[in-house]
């Protein structure tokens, strides 16, 4: 039943989100206007968003080893890159998420909550740092940008982000959490969410952990915001960087939505509904979405290359034992 409503929302979306695509854009000019792209600017967006996978994986290594999970820089990377991989065949960024506690849990057994507490405190701080730059570019944007609903859909984020981290810091929410352990018994998902629960819990004795963790983020976040402005720029959208500081929140956000795979027509269609406020060409909206999307496709390919070969290498040891008569 899960299966079929999932499967139901995500072909309604995407439905609704092509048909307004088909709508808005003319092809035949979208089509020209993406082979005359400027591959300078769509190298630097790749370049940001591959370069910035290695301080966000020492991010992670420091929250693993918080919780005495001791795991190399480099294993750590290939799971990181692996999890893009998986993320575009598995409900947006959540799958890739999933990849990377499942494959971190395998190599500890019995640590499934810390390291699932890990991998959503990570992404906890990506979105709080994200918001925080929502934050700054809602104050840029008022009185100078005219983006309609979507400064106040990003306010209600940042409120939200702020409500969600008392929830899971504080002490005092707990009584009243415990409310709910009845019903989660009833469906079968109270051990997972209290094993995940105390895990997040717990870092908050790890005060000076989080700050520097979260300045990381900060800045990280602050960077792969220009990958989007390269990829505007790629197809000619003529705008500074301080829109998409308005715009950046809100895709990484659109991107989290489960019924899609990899945001597809989703994403397009925020960059033109978004980029239409600021008098950019539906045209050039969509190809920047579209090149956007490239670009996360070219992040993907490290993961993939990483599988084929341990996927051979594997094949190969089998064979290997088979031709010596080894089980």
């Amino acid at each position: 039943m899960r299966r079929a409503i999932r499967i139901g929302a995500t072909l309604l979306v995407t439905g609704l989100c092509t048909a307004y695509l088909v709508w808005k854009i003319d092809v035949g000019r979208t089509a020209h206007i993406l082979a005359n792209a400027n591959v300078g600017y769509f190298l630097a967006a790749v370049a940001i968003m591959v370069g910035t996978v290695w301080p966000m994986t020492w991010r992670w290594q420091q929250l693993l080893q918080a919780k005495r999970i001791h795991e190399k820089l480099r294993w750590l990377v290939r799971a990181y890159f692996v999890s893009y991989t998986a993320g575009q065949v598995l409900p947006t960024s959540v799958g890739g998420d999933a990849s990377r506690i499942y494959e971190t849990s395998r190599r500890h057994p019995g640590r499934g909550g810390p390291v699932a507490a890990s991998v959503l405190l990570e992404r906890a701080l990506g979105g709080a740092a994200t918001l925080f730059l929502a934050a700054i570019g809602f104050a840029l944007a008022v009185g100078h940008y005219d983006v309609g609903a979507y400064l106040w859909v990003e306010l209600a984020f940042v409120v939200a982000t702020i409500v969600l981290g008392f929830v899971l810091f504080s002490r005092r929410v707990r009584r009243p959490l415990a409310w709910f352990v009845p019903l989660l018994r009833k469906l079968r998902v109270e051990r997972p969410l209290r094993a995940v629960y105390e895990g997040l819990h717990s870092y908050r004795n790890d005060a000076g952990l989080l700050f520097r963790v979260g300045t990381v983020t900060l800045l990280l976040q602050t960077i792969r915001v220009l990958s989007i402005w390269f990829a505007g720029k790629a197809v000619g959208v003529d705008l500074s960087p301080r829109p998409y500081y308005v715009m950046g929140p809100l895709l990484f956000l659109v991107m989290l939505v489960p019924f899609t795979i990899n945001g597809l027509a989703v994403r397009e269609s925020f960059f033109v509904s978004f980029l239409g406020n600021l008098h950019v060409g539906a045209d050039e909206a969509f190809a920047a979405g579209f090149l956007f999307f490239v670009v996360t496709v070219a992040l993907s390919l490290p993961g993939a290359v990483i599988l084929a070969w341990e996927g051979l290498r594997g094949g190969a040891r089998t064979r290997a034992r088979i031709a010596d008569g080894s089980p």
